[in-house]
């Protein structure tokens, strides 16, 4: 069976990405990430939807998203400022204290969806997505880069989806398809995938992608 140039794509990446392994020290991240608890919760697992969980999300992937938003490559205006006096060491302790806790599932937010009659269908609709894609858009299925469970690829640096904020990956997905995130090796693969789903297509797979674990 022939795989789309995309999933191709995904697959490359994973065996060229950064050689650097993140080795961070769980125990030490613990006081350093105390400033972060008001937004993402004292065990990264966050309470508002609009601030992405952290839990479990993958240490080499954590480690790269804290470097690209301290040297200003991914601008998150909450964030401002809050890294500047962090050593590289400190963003590995953060990173490996977070990815020590454990992921609780947020569940799906309210997903009727114009065309569908309940929750079930547009489910099953965001399932077909994150399983198979979308093969007369050349969607890829997001299961060759984040796993069939949502526990991602740490040493490709691709995170754990399963049981994040439906609004937080609906939010992502649209920035990366509008092309305002750019940063990271991995945002033109994530660009290519966003910019072939449409905005029912987007939240369907959000809400699946959410009860996963």
């Amino acid at each position: 069976m022939k795989k789309s140039f995309l999933s191709i794509i995904c697959l490359m990446a994973a065996l060229t990405v950064d050689q650097a392994i993140a080795s961070g020290d769980a125990a030490a991240g613990k006081s350093k990430v105390a400033v972060c608890a008001g937004c993402h919760g004292n065990d990264g697992n966050s309470m508002v939807s609009s601030f992405p969980t952290l839990a479990g999300l993958g240490e080499n992937y954590l480690v790269r998203q804290l470097r690209t938003i301290q040297s200003g490559e991914r601008v998150i205006v909450e964030m401002t400022g809050l890294l500047n006096a962090s050593s590289d060491q400190d963003l590995q302790d953060m990173a490996a204290f977070y990815n020590s806790q454990k992921r609780q599932v947020s569940g799906a937010t309210e997903i009727t969806l114009i065309g569908y009659s309940d929750a079930n269908a547009v489910l099953e609709l965001g399932e077909n997505i994150y399983r198979a894609g979308n093969l007369k858009t050349g969607v890829p299925s997001c299961t060759g880069c984040h796993s069939p469970a949502g526990n991602g690829n740490d040493p490709a640096g691709y995170p754990a989806l399963g049981g994040q904020h439906a609004d937080y990956i609906a939010s992502q997905l649209t920035k990366y398809r509008s092309g305002e995130r750019a940063s990271g090796g991995n945002a033109k693969i994530m660009q290519g995938v966003a910019e072939r789903l449409s905005d029912k297509e987007i939240k369907a797979v959000a809400n699946f992608i959410s009860g996963l674990n």
